[in-house]
């Protein structure tokens, strides 16, 4: 799995299919609260600044209620490409096909969507609003895949009682981020993550592959 600019294509429900783009998230460690920082200051955000290039691939599934009150399912594969300060996300359905990308920068957000124009907005929660009529919390991605507290809010954290040195759970920005899996070693870093939310209602699971 992998992901802040973001481009959408395929012709899935394009609501489902942009609703893939959102499974990815992330934990933390030890049951504490942690201190909103600025980008500038916190050591979380200068890590995320001072990697270059980071990415993930993995499947997803997304659970959501539409803009006129249904229960949409959407499920299949994604990849995330981060560069600096710029995340890109394509989601694409179970037989390889695009459905849509995302790409989000400090300056401008973009969503992709197939046989139509590109969409543009100051950021991504705006744009995948007006457009799906939902948002999804990719800039909180950025720190939850690592896995890692966002330094901009509040945060709950608990940490693995049978590994203190794992997050089990992340609770931040109205979001509850549960860390099912680790990657086995030599290998690092977060397998199974669910994201959820309760208002409006969204419920992503995420499985990275290494």
């Amino acid at each position: 799995m992998h992901f802040p600019r973001l481009v959408f294509s395929t012709p899935v429900p394009r609501r489902a299919a942009l609703g893939l783009a959102a499974a990815a998230v992330v934990a933390l460690a030890g049951c504490a609260s942690v201190k909103p920082q600025g980008p500038s200051t916190s050591n979380a955000a200068t890590a995320v600044t001072a990697q270059t290039a980071r990415a993930y691939h993995g499947r997803f599934a997304v659970q959501y209620v539409d803009q006129n009150g249904q229960q949409r399912n959407a499920y299949g594969n994604f990849d995330w490409q981060e560069r600096g300060d710029t995340v890109t996300v394509q989601l694409r359905n179970p037989l390889g096909q695009t459905m849509a990308i995302v790409t989000s920068s400090p300056a401008i957000a973009t969503l992709e969507l197939p046989n139509r124009q590109p969409m543009t907005a100051d950021n991504v929660s705006t744009l995948m609003q007006n457009a799906l009529g939902f948002t999804l919390p990719v800039e909180g991605l950025r720190y939850w895949l690592q896995p890692s507290v966002a330094p901009t809010s509040k945060a709950t954290t608990e940490s693995d009682p049978r590994q203190q040195s794992h997050l089990k759970q992340i609770q931040q920005d109205g979001w509850t981020i549960d860390y099912l899996a680790y990657a086995d070693a030599p290998a690092t870093g977060v397998k199974r993550v669910n994201l959820e939310r309760s208002e409006p209602p969204l419920d992503i699971k995420l499985v990275l592959d290494q």
